[in-house]
């Protein structure tokens, strides 16, 4: 019987195995141009334009510096990265991946590492770490539900925990032309990369 592919072949050219990544078929165009067309929320958000992960990515990561203001580029930039497995697999919501179970995670844990060997980042990431990162995360789609996914207050307070009452951000999220948001991705990655080498 002939096995099933398993492979997705990037605009870069790339064949990325699924099941088993490599990260030499890793590249951060695809990434970036990937994350800016998938739709957080299953594109149910109020706009113009989805309201994508990679522009989900750009506003967790600016949480988590300002939650976190003496973190590393590294850091910082593993937080920008933290859904990067969604450009392949796209942005299933909480109860679908409940439903699924543990393959989803695992499928995901393997391309996140090899997206991080990739950029020479820490494979494993430290458990205070990824909690600083998920508490970003849930504050940003506390912002995301209350401003443009149509939750009350209430229930995004039930659901992903009370935003830090300190915390300064702006009350409205962008949503933007997905060119525009890849390029600020794009933008984004390079600074910390470089940063992150420096250090």
């Amino acid at each position: 019987m002939k096995t099933p592919r398993a492979w997705q072949r990037m605009l870069s050219g790339r064949r990325l195995d699924l099941l088993n990544p490599s990260p030499l078929d890793v590249e951060i165009e695809d990434i970036a141009h990937g994350l800016c067309f998938v739709a957080r929320w299953n594109g149910q958000t109020d706009g113009e334009f989805p309201y994508s992960v990679a522009e989900h990515s750009l506003l967790v990561e600016r949480i988590f510096t300002l939650v976190n203001p003496k973190s590393t580029a590294q850091w910082r930039l593993v937080a920008l990265l933290h859904d990067a497995p969604e450009y392949v697999i796209g942005d299933m919501i909480s109860p679908v991946k409940n439903a699924i179970g543990p393959h989803y995670s695992k499928l995901e844990d393997r391309l996140i590492e090899a997206i991080h060997i990739r950029f020479g980042l820490p494979a494993l990431i430290p458990v205070k770490i990824k909690a600083q990162i998920k508490k970003a995360d849930k504050i940003s789609a506390w912002l995301e539900a209350t401003l443009i996914a149509g939750f009350n207050i209430s229930e995004a307070n039930r659901f992903f925990g009370t935003p830090p009452k300190n915390l300064s951000l702006s009350p409205e999220l962008l949503l933007r032309k997905p060119m525009v948001v890849k390029s600020e991705f794009l933008k984004r990655f390079n600074v910390l990369l470089s940063q992150t080498l420096e250090s």
